[in-house]
């Protein structure tokens, strides 16, 4: 009686990819040997956001960093921050705060129509709903928090975090976002006048609730 192998039904090529994930996603080349053994568990990841009705919801904590210590944290850790970005980063506009849990709520740009998808008509719309603008550090722990492939399967290109607007050394006022269309994780900012227009694969990231973990 012959024994039909579980692996029959892939490729080489198929079986090679899975050697190669499981050595990136267990830290190392033995990491197939070590699976093998036990050593070595394989989970499903557990999404850390979850969408309604075209809005995501989304937790972060603050901790304190300033606008200087998160290039140098974000920089460590490989993500991109831009020489402009760097300078609303260290703008006496970017106040941290510690302790502090959000729930934030990412209203997606395909809920609107492409004439109401400007900041001011996307400020109104959240007034309504009793959401609030973020501090501008919101957008420093979205962009260390979910990876690129995260923000893919939110069905998005940009977050922009719905801050006060940072002016920059012309006085143009600017929001941080979120972002996976340039090649790498990025920390960048765009106009944030009341008349900005914005796209379908945007998000519009604002406070649904906020406590201070220390209360």
């Amino acid at each position: 009686m012959s024994k039909t192998f579980a692996s029959a039904n892939y490729t080489a090529g198929q079986l090679n990819a899975i050697v190669k994930l499981l050595q990136q996603q267990g830290n190392g080349q033995d990491a197939p040997d070590r699976y093998l053994r036990g050593e070595l568990v394989v989970s499903e990841p557990v999404r850390r956001w979850e969408e309604r009705d075209g809005v995501i919801y989304l937790t972060v904590t603050s901790d304190g960093t300033t606008g200087s210590e998160w290039i140098t944290r974000l920089e460590k850790n490989d993500f991109h921050i831009s020489n402009y970005v760097k300078q609303l980063l260290c703008s006496s506009d970017f106040q941290p705060t510690s302790g502090v849990i959000c729930q934030i709520a990412i209203l997606k740009g395909m809920i609107f129509s492409d004439k109401d998808r400007v900041t001011k008509k996307i400020r109104a719309y959240t007034s309504e709903r009793n959401f609030s603008k973020p501090n501008a550090e919101v957008a420093c722990l979205i962009r260390e928090n979910f990876s690129d492939e995260e923000i893919k399967a939110m069905g998005l290109i940009w977050i922009i975090t719905m801050h006060e607007p940072i002016k920059d050394s012309d006085g143009d006022l600017y929001l941080l976002n979120a972002n996976r269309d340039h090649g790498g994780r990025w920390l960048n900012a765009d106009y944030g006048n009341p008349v900005g227009g914005w796209g379908r694969e945007d998000g519009f990231a604002f406070v649904v609730s906020q406590v201070s973990s220390e209360s």
